[in-house]
């Protein structure tokens, strides 16, 4: 794909901060308004609804759960938060104060799986609530995204331990160290081809894993470009954020790049996921969500 049209969809204020978004099982694509405490709701082509939460509880990133209801994390007010299609809203704490929690992902074994940045932690909910928590073999480490591999196993960003890791079921971690220094990971998302990519926001590259832990990483053409979030679409393409460089960015599995500038200048992209209407969609800060499809009109897979 070399050519793709962009609109911006005002979603909140350009106070409330759009962070993450996801397609729920309603066929509406449900966001986070992390400075606002909202979690928002657009069904593409409708006026966008929000949900309450409290306004301070910094809710950053959402997923669709095995029990058809929306999952996030409320990263200031350490708790797990589930909301339904219908806006019912129910919130668990995290045991640790000031754990931080911030990545959140559905498991292959039923629950949702989510890392606390500030206690080296991966910790588990089932859909009753219940929380469990694995220590990780690092300090400081800050965990951050997390995703579910084709093996079984959960895999997630160490921002400050410049590394990936994977949890098993059975709660046994394995980390492995990226090749460049200070790379400071943040997304990561499942490809297509078993393997997982990530983005390094400190190095301005792409980088992909492979079950057995080889690593392979792919320079942007601006490292200062901060990328920031990562999905893949049904074709296996990696589709990617630019927060500092203000793009969208995509990369076929055999490393080709290509990156495209927003409309709106310093929209300050976040997260990025397929939408129900086989576009792509961005959460920009700015208060609006960006979607990106084929500038002929096809939508992507």
């Amino acid at each position: 794909m070399t050519q793709v049209s962009i609109e911006e969809y005002a979603v909140a204020d350009g106070e409330a901060g759009p962070y993450a978004l996801t397609t729920g099982p309603d066929g509406a694509l449900w966001f986070t308004l992390v400075h606002s405490g909202r979690i928002g709701r657009l069904v593409p082509g409708e006026k966008p609804t929000s949900h309450r939460l409290d306004p301070g509880c910094g809710p950053t990133v959402i997923t669709p759960g095995p029990d058809g209801a929306l999952w996030f994390t409320e990263y200031r007010a350490d708790r797990i938060g589930r909301i339904t299609i219908d806006g019912v809203i129910d919130e668990f704490r995290v045991p640790g104060p000031g754990c931080g929690p911030f990545g959140i992902a559905a498991g292959p074994d039923g629950a949702l799986w989510f890392t606390e940045t500030a206690a080296d932690r991966i910790g588990r909910i089932t859909v009753d609530g219940r929380i469990t928590e694995f220590p990780l073999p690092a300090t400081g480490a800050f965990p951050s995204a997390i995703t579910a591999g084709d093996d079984d196993g959960m895999w997630f960003t160490l921002n400050q331990w410049n590394g990936i890791g994977r949890i098993g079921m059975d709660g046994a971690v394995t980390l492995h160290p990226l090749p460049t220094e200070a790379a400071a990971p943040v997304g990561i998302a499942a490809g297509r081809d078993g393997a997982l990519w990530f983005v390094e926001i400190a190095a301005g590259q792409i980088g992909r894993i492979t079950p057995a832990g080889q690593i392979t990483e792919f320079p942007l053409p601006d490292r200062t470009a901060r990328p920031h979030a990562v999905t893949v679409d049904g074709e296996g393409t990696v589709w990617f954020t630019e927060w500092r460089g203000n793009r969208i960015g995509t990369i076929t599995p055999d490393g080709s790049l290509t990156v495209h500038g927003l409309p709106t200048p310093h929209s300050e992209p976040h997260g990025i996921a397929p939408g129900p209407d086989g576009a792509l969609w961005a959460a920009l800060e700015i208060g609006s969500l960006a979607r990106i499809a084929p500038a002929d009109g096809a939508e992507p897979s």
